[in-house]
């Protein structure tokens, strides 16, 4: 499916998912159904569609009837900041939301996406699963956000209309960054024009030369149209994406154990996402057809890169406050464990 018809396609979602929210406003139930609104911003024919879709069928078969989830996914609601103001005031049970704009809620979050945080994707497993997930699903509770399970987007790198292989090649040139603050503070130490704009704004932005680079995973790069604007990837690597799949917990805490327990277990494991996501991520770099011009980085390349970014963590830390000092000393913790775990393999 090209661009155009994927455009079109979500339109038409969109559309019928207006008449449907229409038709829910106001019902969480509907007798002995549980009516359960999943919200989010995925594209058609992605790995995203493909484990909401599959959640919703095994929930409602796991309940046997008690679960009816209506899949809000394709944008119907508006933007991730939307959903996540939805998710809060009730109006969605259950969304997809990337770290990054959670953080408004959380600013702890912003920390994950520090530039080179983590070396590489085991290292960013480890951490995960080992510290990180009992400690953020605390900090959402306390904003009535249930931490369901984190969904891996991927190694943020950079796009651009013409080749950015190191940092001086970023300087002057009008950047898209999104409202958190590990973005500003990234592209700003790159030296670049610093252009806030929503997700949905990129590619007309880039259309009418009101943005010349930014930064995101494959999956919100290749298959969303920004890869028909600006074809160079270079593989920096730079930052660790996630989402978390969060439900509103004053919601979840009045369901049935029985129900939280299907919806909990329904949803595909991290690891299963994990390689879901990693799997498409290398197809869509190696389709030819999208017309990706992609750029490996020798390590001397990945180093200025380092090096240009390297005081953005304290920056991050102090100004996020809070726990963000604790959190890393925690993740350094882990890559240390990991490191070590990795030496004693045989």
């Amino acid at each position: 499916m090209n661009i155009t018809s994927k455009i079109n396609t979500v339109i038409r979602l969109c559309t019928l998912g207006l008449i449907i929210l229409i038709a829910l406003s106001g019902c969480e139930s509907g007798g002995d159904v549980t009516i359960v609104n999943l919200g989010g911003t995925t594209v058609p024919d992605t790995p995203g569609e493909t484990v909401w879709l599959n959640f919703k069928q095994t929930a409602e078969t796991a309940s046997g009837g008690r679960l009816e989830l209506r899949p809000l996914i394709y944008g119907q609601l508006g933007s991730e900041e939307q959903l996540l103001s939805g998710l809060r005031r009730g109006r969605i049970q259950f969304a997809n939301l990337s770290a990054q704009v959670t953080s408004t809620v959380v600013p702890e979050l912003a920390l994950l996406y520090a530039p080179f945080l983590f070396d590489d994707a085991g290292q960013a497993d480890y951490v995960y699963d080992t510290y990180l997930t009992s400690l953020y699903r605390d900090l959402l509770a306390r904003h009535n956000l249930h931490l369901v399970t984190w969904y891996e987007i991927g190694f943020h790198s950079i796009y651009a209309t013409t080749p950015v292989i190191v940092p001086a090649d970023a300087r002057g040139k009008r950047f898209r960054v999104s409202s958190s603050l590990n973005a500003r503070l990234f592209a700003a130490a790159i030296g670049t024009d610093l252009i806030p704009l929503g997700f949905g704004e990129i590619v007309s932005s880039l259309q009418t030369g009101l943005i010349e680079a930014g930064d995101n995973s494959v999956s919100l790069y290749a298959g969303t149209g920004i890869a028909d604007e600006a074809p160079h990837y270079s593989l920096t690597r730079h930052a660790f994406g996630v989402s978390v799949i969060v439900a509103d917990k004053k919601w979840w805490d009045a369901l049935p154990s029985g129900d939280r327990a299907v919806l909990s277990d329904s949803f595909p494991s991290i690891a299963e996402t994990r390689q879901l996501s990693r799997a498409q991520d290398v197809a869509d770099l190696n389709d030819q057809s999208r017309g990706i011009i992609t750029h490996e980085l020798s390590d001397e390349q990945r180093k200025a890169w380092r090096t240009a970014t390297a005081d953005v963590t304290g920056q991050l830390i102090e100004q996020l406050g809070g726990r963000a000092h604790d959190i890393h000393a925690l993740i350094l913790k882990g890559k240390a464990e990991y490191k070590q775990r990795i030496k004693q393999q045989p």
